[in-house]
């Protein structure tokens, strides 16, 4: 039995998949504007890609424009996200950095995401550190390369699963068919046998688009669409997303 989780007026675990949009902007004006556009628009959270921003290093510029997103996003959750290099994203800190901004994010964002096979860091520590602070966590890993094979897949979202995580997320890269498929069987297989949190997966890039539109039929509980700018290869655009979403949904209840 999976628990939900449950952010704001938002109810991750069930149903149709979340859709989250990705703010991806380079300076404070535009993060704030598109948080806003963000509001008024079909998504259901919002994650701010902050390895995107220029001063995502410097805590107290972090913590304020935090507070400022909240005040933005009054019905939607917030994702704090520092994306590093390593992962597909920008940031080039060190592990210490990297501790201290998930830690200092989860004081105000609703949910942090934390790359929990990063060489260095207590993961296990830093979640509970997280939730101390009431905020969810996203466990997630990252693989731009390759599909893992299934049992791998499986093996660590469990491993994210013990450790304490809130939401389970893993997102890879298909190198043909096959491994599309077998993202969606080992999503499958997690959330049908071993799940007890909200698991989300993905198979990026154009050949895996048809995993973020799936996840009501496979399992998994969020999808993200873009809105201005896409933060992984092969997000679909948000209102395109919100249709296909509603019409598997509703052919799925007749």
């Amino acid at each position: 039995m999976i628990e939900v989780v449950k952010v704001k007026q938002l109810v991750i675990g069930e149903g149709v998949p979340k859709i989250c949009v990705p703010i991806v902007a380079c300076d404070q004006q535009s993060i704030l504007a598109e948080a806003e556009k963000a509001e008024k628009s079909k998504a259901d959270m919002v994650e701010w890609r902050a390895d995107f921003w220029k001063f995502c290093k410097d805590f107290e510029k972090v913590e304020q424009l935090l507070e400022k997103l909240q005040q933005v996003l009054k019905t939607k959750p917030l994702l704090f996200t520092i994306r590093t290099k390593g992962e597909g994203g920008e940031f080039a800190g060190t592990v210490e950095e990297y501790e201290e901004l998930v830690r200092i994010a989860s004081k105000t964002a609703d949910l942090v995401d934390i790359e929990v096979f990063m060489k260095g860091l207590s993961a296990e520590k830093l979640i509970k550190k997280c939730q101390q602070n009431s905020s969810k966590v996203v466990a997630s890993n990252h693989e731009f390369h390759k599909t893992p094979m299934q049992e791998e897949i499986v093996k660590r979202l469990q491993q994210m699963q013990e450790i304490g995580a809130d939401i389970l997320k893993i997102a890879v890269m298909p190198e043909n068919k096959k491994d599309v498929l077998t993202l969606l069987s080992a999503t499958e297989e997690m959330v049908s046998e071993y799940a007890k949190r909200p698991v989300v997966t993905m198979s990026m890039a154009g050949l895996g688009a048809v995993s973020r539109i799936s996840g009501e039929i496979f399992g998994s509980a969020i999808t993200f669409g873009s809105m201005e700018r896409a933060s992984a290869p092969g997000q679909l655009e948000l209102v395109d997303l919100r249709n296909v979403l509603e019409i598997i949904h509703n052919s799925k209840e007749k």
